[in-house]
């Protein structure tokens, strides 16, 4: 289009395609910016996720570890009798004078290696387990009577009655 303005003639500039963004540009980088935002809520749930397990297996092997702890010192057999009556002989825990006393044990709020209750970790559970075993063969339980001078501890940790972790170690009579 040509204007004559007093006897001038002016020239309208027309758009171009390369001065701007079309629509659909604008649109196609609306969607892929929500599609990377959404990307990473969902990376940060993944990892909020990952990271609480990782919290939970953290608390369970401390709780594990309270209770080798706590039973690292006691004798394998009862220390007035000299034999290994499985499960406690004694009222509470805190007349549990040698190891066999735990076996069948669940505690519930879980303890500590000072016999004190973790009441932060009401949540968590701790079954114990006391099993005499060959000493051939570590993997083959014998019977209570037994005179087999090792036994097999087992501590199982739970949180809201779901396993979270396990471990079991070899203890000679001493």
């Amino acid at each position: 289009m040509k204007f004559e303005i007093r006897n001038s003639k002016f020239e309208i500039p027309r758009c171009s395609r390369g001065n701007g963004f079309s629509l659909i540009e604008v649109l196609i980088a609306v969607v892929l910016v929500g599609l990377a935002i959404a990307a990473l809520v969902v990376a940060s749930n993944s990892f909020t996720m990952a990271n609480g397990a990782g919290t939970d297996l953290s608390t369970a092997e401390f709780l594990v570890e309270q209770i080798r702890e706590l039973t690292a010192l006691l004798p394998v057999a009862d220390p007035q009798s000299g034999t290994a009556t499985f499960g406690p002989e004694e009222a509470s825990l805190a007349g549990y004078d040698d190891l066999d006393d735990f076996d069948g044990a669940n505690f519930s709020p879980p303890i500590d290696a000072g016999r004190s209750v973790l009441t932060d970790f009401a949540a968590f559970s701790q079954n114990v387990t006391i099993e005499k075993v060959s000493p051939t063969d570590f993997e083959l339980v014998v019977s209570d009577f037994d005179d087999s001078p090792f036994v097999r501890v087992t501590v199982k940790v739970f949180l809201n009655a779901k396993e979270i972790s396990s471990s079991s170690w070899i203890r000679a009579r001493y």
